[in-house]
């Protein structure tokens, strides 16, 4: 059954959405503080959630929480303020946990991950290039190995033995410079870097 438009999706005890709400909806009006503070409560959210899908491969749910991040920065401007903060994030969370499966080849957790996820709860991908543009600009902070690394495996698809093949560093290499990019990335969406794009209200990001 797709989850209710109204509730979270996801299924821990409390109510983030009560304490994430008022922050995320100031974050879209451009309160930097209040974004901040949206971004660290996702996380420990998300990180939560990632945990218990990833009891086999916990050195993934780092990462997965980065990327997700990185997924909702990029994607804020899709957000549809009738929806639920957390049930939003979720379903993104899903959607890059379905990718990771894929990845490594696991099509047993890709039903699984995937059947419950109401795709209105989906961002649409923006048609103005405003997010590719903030893509962008993130990677031009990141060392030319990270971002080779993450275009491969994350925005390309290919698995961390493919990458390594085609580049011809080692998987354990490649891995590494992954995880340091999407933690480097995570810091700038957080603001951690003076004149990236988390440091610009949404209204002026998307002109």
């Amino acid at each position: 059954m797709a989850p209710s438009r109204e509730t979270p999706v996801d299924d821990s005890p409390g109510d983030p959405e009560s304490a994430l709400r008022p922050l995320w909806l100031r974050a879209q009006s451009g309160d930097d503080a209040a974004y901040r503070q949206a971004l660290g409560l996702l996380a420990s959210r998300l990180r939560a959630y990632l945990k218990r899908r990833l009891s086999g491969l916990p050195d993934e749910v780092e990462d997965l929480v980065q990327e997700t991040l990185l997924a909702l920065h990029l994607q804020r401007g899709t957000y549809d303020p009738t929806l639920p903060v957390s049930a939003w994030a979720v379903a993104i969370a899903r959607h890059k946990l379905v990718d990771l499966w894929r990845r490594r080849g696991r099509r047993d957790g890709l039903h699984d991950a995937i059947d419950d996820v109401d795709e209105r709860l989906l961002a649409a991908e923006p048609d103005d290039g405003g997010a590719r543009r903030d893509l962008a600009t993130l990677f031009d902070a990141l060392p030319q190995a990270q971002r080779q690394a993450i275009v491969l495996t994350r925005l390309e698809g290919l698995s961390v033995a493919e990458a390594a093949a085609r580049t011809g560093a080692s998987a354990s290499a490649i891995k590494v410079q992954v995880h340091r990019g999407l933690k480097r990335l995570a810091a700038l969406v957080r603001g951690g870097h003076e004149g990236t794009p988390a440091s610009r209200p949404v209204r002026e990001r998307e002109r």
